[in-house]
């Protein structure tokens, strides 16, 4: 039977300080994942293992790893790809670690709500007026940034967050962009002093890590640009056409 070794970082802080690694040897099948190998994994050999999982099918983003090396879904990451090497999964980068592959969410979560990812209207109009209608080409304007699944890879593989935890980072960023764009929305003098504070775009210095790393191809580094131009236009037309001129 063909086997793949997969090696895991294990994090115990009940019983010692320090990460280490463990090898383990599973089944292969040309149709397996990492998520699988770590199912067998937790079922079969060592049921201590922690991680964190639901869907299987690219959608919660909640099984995100470091997969030799990159932040990649491991319900999306075949054996295949791997084959005749042993297969590293650590925990994403740039979080702190619970335990074992589970990270600490928290900080990622805070900068979600703090964007206000809904839809503001300054006054809600009765459900019997009916739907707040768009056309096809105002929902082309931000559909892309509304795929986002929260999965925090991008978050792993921005050399910015991993040196500022404060900077608000691609998800929240493409994610209030998504909004600031959404023609039923009225809430961009909220956001915008938001996704322009010191942490905000003008950290982002472009490296275009969180865009490659994107199971769902979102581009969070093209909202993080068009946020930037959305600010300094209104910048200059508030210097050029200040308010109570003519």
């Amino acid at each position: 039977m063909d086997t793949a070794t997969i090696r895991v970082t294990r994090y115990r802080p009940e019983t010692g300080p320090e990460p280490f690694f463990q090898e383990y040897k599973v089944p292969y099948r040309n149709d397996m994942v990492v998520l699988d190998a770590l199912n067998y994994i937790k079922a079969n050999l060592d049921g201590s293992l922690t991680y964190r999982w639901s869907c299987r099918m690219g959608v919660c983003g909640s099984c995100g790893a470091n997969v030799d090396g990159t932040p990649k879904l491991t319900c999306a990451s075949f054996l295949h790809e791997f084959k005749g090497r042993t297969i590293n999964v650590e925990p994403l980068p740039n979080f702190p670690v619970i335990k074992d592959l589970v990270v600490n969410m928290e900080d990622f979560m805070r900068k979600l709500v703090k964007i206000k990812p809904w839809i503001i209207r300054e006054k809600e109009t009765p459900p019997e007026q009916g739907e707040y209608q768009q056309s096809a080409e105002e929902l082309e304007r931000y559909q892309q940034f509304s795929s986002c699944i929260n999965c925090m890879l991008c978050y792993s593989a921005c050399p910015i967050y991993g040196l500022n935890e404060k900077f608000l980072g691609p998800a929240a960023t493409a994610l209030a962009y998504r909004y600031i764009e959404d023609s039923r929305d009225q809430g961009k003098n909220v956001r915008f002093p938001i996704v322009h504070e010191m942490e905000g775009v003008w950290e982002c210095t472009l490296v275009g890590e969180c865009s490659v790393v994107c199971p769902k191809g979102v581009d969070p580094m093209l909202a993080i640009q068009k946020t930037k131009i959305l600010g300094a236009t209104n910048a200059l037309r508030s210097i050029l056409m200040p308010r109570g001129g003519r």
